[in-house]
């Protein structure tokens, strides 16, 4: 015997029951464990999470993340993207370049339309001002966007630039954060992609002498896009 499988031995022994089950008790446990992961079973939602309509949905959503520092446009269709990140960076007084990664149904919107905005591919270099991803869903409950990596959005978009913009279709904003895990489980078949992100609003931190600091280890800017 290893000195890992007296540890496990140990440890089987000294849980509940671990000595009187007999031989079928692992695969009791390990039945039992299957059933829950299988299952999913939900927490309790809280009242303002449940039972919206997606205009309530995208006004919660709104609210939460202005509190948290971030801001939200709604654009009427995908076409209409491209204008909107435009405005935010003239806002905002940024240069006209944004980077994003592989993803197609940001490709597929017409950037082109938009003469003085450079839009540049691949994960985030250390000088790239904005960048621009696109969320597998938002949690009104929280103001939380949901963004799997890889390489369709590299994780260095949500933490390197300064400025981040999430693009995120209006049928995909939910109430709790039960029903955006549901959906990237859809997503994925079942499998969790290599990172998660999830972002409540822009970076921030107080650990330095009490004071708010706006992109202590991310973007300083989120602005959330809903779409349609």
């Amino acid at each position: 015997m290893s000195s890992r499988d007296k540890i496990l031995a140990k440890v089987r022994a000294g849980a509940p029951g671990g000595e009187t089950k007999g031989p079928g008790y692992d695969d009791e446990r390990a039945r039992t464990v299957a059933a829950r992961l299988a299952g999913h079973p939900r927490h309790a939602v809280p009242e303002r999470a449940r039972d919206k309509t997606p205009e309530e949905r995208v006004a919660l959503l709104r609210k939460w993340l202005e509190m948290a520092g971030g801001e939200l446009v709604e654009v009427s269709g995908s076409n209409a993207v491209p204008g909107a990140v435009t405005g935010f960076l003239r806002r905002h007084s940024l240069p006209q370049q944004v980077r994003m990664g592989g993803d197609a149904r940001l490709g597929a919107m017409p950037w082109a339309g938009e003469a003085q905005l450079q839009v540049v591919r691949g994960r985030a270099e250390p000088d790239d001002m904005t960048s621009v991803t696109h969320a597998l869903a938002a949690v009104a409950e929280t103001a939380t966007v949901l963004v799997p990596s890889g390489p369709d959005n590299p994780v260095t978009l949500s933490f390197l630039p300064e400025n981040n913009i999430v693009v995120v279709c209006r049928a995909d904003v939910v109430g709790p954060l039960e029903d955006a895990l549901a959906r990237l489980r859809e997503a994925h078949g079942g499998a969790m992609p290599r990172t998660l992100n999830l972002i409540s609003g822009p970076s921030r931190s107080a650990d330095v002498g009490g004071i708010p600091v706006l992109g202590a280890h991310g973007p300083k800017r989120l602005c959330v896009v809903v779409v349609g």
